[in-house]
């Protein structure tokens, strides 16, 4: 028996609550008010993904949930600060490329529906964990080879087409922001032109043209100006945190081990959302959690009732162990790159798009 045995037990059942949330209060290590700098999108106008509300508030995307997930997931990786604890409840799964080089399933932007399984001698296990869920909804299958794929969602969008959805969602905004704009200005370490290796023409030409190959290359003096120079935050930057429940609660097992698949990613889910994450979203971007403000967990109920939680992270580690333990993880194993099944793949895109221009064509004459 562990500490959060008997939480499980209510928060597995049919008529258990819906989802367990917290909203954690986040300042830049600077301080309140100090300027931090968001993820950049190639855009003509601006930089940022900022929305405009109905009454002009801005509100900024710090992190969205894809981010977080991939910032969640290498918890997982072994040996984790030097703690191989965690790494023990998941499998150690890599796809080794050859010349020293391999690359952790964790580390898989798509999870188990990633090229770089089907391109290797994983193919075949993932496509029938995949099949398995597909004709009966059994995710056993999936979990004992990729069981964060269920923690944070996997879509198979290019074989099986099955599609599982997040039970762990995280996104970090903030509120009533004011986005700042700042200025450079580059000087070469000398006058190129006076050393003849363009004339003084080409140097006025070029520095009155940032894009040219010779501003391109630093040779000439090159302004900056209006570029994008973070935002202040007026109001708060919430770091949103979600376990869907309900979503859990619909994995399904063969027999009686369904309840021990759901016990071992509870587990997964309660470890994913309680281990620190370190703060450092990118350069420019260091927040930490407020220490002055209350950001407590929440179980909300089907009526919308909200009861706070204690979750200790020793406690979290204690049940997840043991859940993991119950549920069975598979021994380390690597895993080959196959360049012949990444051609094949390729091939049959092609050959599915070059079908369907066949069809349209037909469809068009007819």
């Amino acid at each position: 028996m562990t500490k959060l045995d008997d939480i499980a037990k209510r928060w597995l059942d049919p008529n258990g609550p819906v989802a367990l949330v917290r909203k954690q209060e986040l300042l830049p290590v600077e301080g309140a008010g100090a300027v931090f700098f968001p993820p950049t999108y190639a855009s003509d106008k601006q930089p940022y993904n900022v929305d405009v509300l109905s009454d002009g508030t801005k509100v900024v995307t710090v992190d969205s949930v894809g981010s977080q997930a991939n910032r969640m997931e290498p918890i997982f990786l072994r040996a984790p600060r030097g703690d191989d604890g965690l790494a023990s409840l998941v499998p150690q799964i890599e796809v080794d490329l050859g010349q020293n080089r391999k690359v952790p399933l964790l580390e898989a932007g798509h999870r188990l529906g990633d090229a770089i399984v089907r391109s290797s001698s994983l193919k075949d296990d993932a496509h029938k964990a995949f099949d398995r869920f597909v004709s009966d909804g059994d995710a056993t299958a999936i979990a004992k080879l990729s069981p964060t794929s269920l923690v944070f969602g996997v879509w198979d969008s290019r074989d099986t087409h099955a599609k599982l959805p997040r039970i762990v969602q995280a996104v970090v905004r903030a509120w009533d922001v004011d986005v700042l704009t700042r200025s450079a200005q580059y000087n070469p370490a000398t006058d190129y032109s006076a050393l003849d290796v363009f004339t003084e023409e080409e140097k006025q030409k070029s520095e009155a043209s940032p894009k040219s190959p010779v501003a391109q290359r630093g040779f000439v003096a090159v302004p900056s100006t209006g570029q994008h120079g973070g935002v202040v935050a007026r109001g708060k930057i919430l770091r949103d945190v979600t376990v869907n429940l309900v979503a859990l609660r619909r994995l399904r097992g063969d027999g009686e081990r369904g309840e021990a698949l759901r016990r071992y990613i509870l587990g997964l889910c309660l470890v994913a959302v309680t281990e620190p994450l370190d703060g450092f979203l990118r350069q420019g971007c260091l927040l930490t959690p407020d220490p002055a403000a209350r950001s407590p967990w929440e179980v909300v109920a089907r009526d919308g009732t909200r009861a706070d939680v204690e979750l200790a992270s020793a406690d979290v580690r204690e049940a997840a162990a043991a859940w993991a333990a119950a549920f069975g993880v598979i021994a380390p194993r690597v895993v080959t790159f196959d360049k012949g099944l990444a051609s094949d793949d390729l091939k049959e895109k092609e050959a599915k798009k070059a079908g369907k221009a066949k069809a349209k064509g037909a469809k068009a004459a007819g």
